[in-house]
């Protein structure tokens, strides 16, 4: 092993093509950067994690960030106080970087624009064994997803159902075989520049084999967990600019994710799941509402996972 203890820095030699940690920057005794090698994608995603200080054994929460995949600067990180929330608290927060207008799924093709994803393949099967080598974490998860990446969390707790107790999504948009769900999903890809021709092919088999809401029965049996507002901005999103957002069109996009959150939400009644379904007279797609409804799911997540 190489280590430059200075730097935090520790490189992990191994199989070239098998999944690795190739650093640990201790940037604060509560806060690491992993940056970890995808033999699926071929490249190094950091990862941010909170922890306690010494990295006692806890369990792991997956935070997915929106559809910059956090690379724009706007993320749990960015614009919330997420590192006073979690502190003191015992659980690992995972905050991977990356994937923008990805739905963090396997794509079929390589896209030309947003490259080579198999974030499904690197998010369930990946990187979780390294974080509970590294981080110490317990091998009990939860996931959640924001906005773009609110659907494809349920998604993924339907496709690796052993590995999730709970699964939040907030201000998202669960569904791909409907058309409001299928709209959305074009329009996140192709606003990041991507072809969502590369993504499952044409509407058919491989986008119904994704659909939170055709795929719900799935998830019985855990913490779920479902919010989104009406679109109409108030004192939940914050500050008076992010009100204004909320005017110039976040509100529209939030509208847009309480019908997807309800339809979803339906399913689950219908087939006798369980779940909590937060839906706000006031907030527009900000990241105070965001805020606001992680930190009310979070006790419901905490009794899932033994946090």
């Amino acid at each position: 092993m190489v280590a430059a203890i200075g730097a935090g820095l520790a490189v992990v030699p191994g199989d070239a093509d098998a999944a690795r940690v190739v650093s640990v920057d201790d940037r604060s005794p509560r806060e690491s950067m992993l940056s970890v090698y995808s033999p699926s994608m071929k490249k190094v995603i950091r990862n941010r994690v909170l922890h306690l200080p010494g990295k006692p054994y806890a369990p792991v929460f997956y935070m997915l960030p929106g559809v910059g995949g956090a690379e724009d600067g706007i993320s749990w990180y960015d614009n919330t106080h997420i590192r006073q929330f979690f502190a003191g608290k015992r659980v690992n927060v995972v905050m991977p970087i990356g994937g923008r207008g990805s739905l963090f799924t396997d794509w079929d093709h390589d896209d030309p624009v947003l490259g080579r994803n198999k974030w499904q393949t690197y998010l369930t099967r990946e990187l979780p064994p390294l974080v509970n080598r590294t981080m110490n974490g317990t091998g009990v998860n939860a996931i959640s997803g924001v906005s773009m990446s609110g659907g494809p969390a349920l998604d993924l707790a339907t496709q690796a159902p052993w590995l999730y107790r709970a699964v939040a999504s907030y201000s998202g948009c669960p569904g791909t075989a409907n058309p409001l769900g299928g709209a959305a999903v074009v329009a996140m890809v192709t606003r990041e520049g991507g072809n969502v021709g590369n993504l499952w092919g044409p509407p058919g088999p491989r986008w119904a084999a994704h659909d939170p809401i055709g795929n719900a029965g799935k998830l019985r049996g855990k913490t779920i967990f479902l919010s989104a507002a009406s679109g109409v901005p108030g004192r939940i999103d914050g500050r008076i600019t992010d009100r204004l957002a909320g005017l110039a069109g976040g509100g529209i996009i939030e509208a847009v994710t309480r019908d997807c959150t309800a339809a979803m939400s339906a399913r689950l009644h219908r087939l006798g799941i369980g779940h909590t379904f937060v839906s706000r007279r006031h907030g527009s797609h900000s990241w105070g509402l965001f805020s606001a409804d992680m930190k009310a799911s979070w006790p419901r997540i905490a009794r899932a996972i033994g946090a």
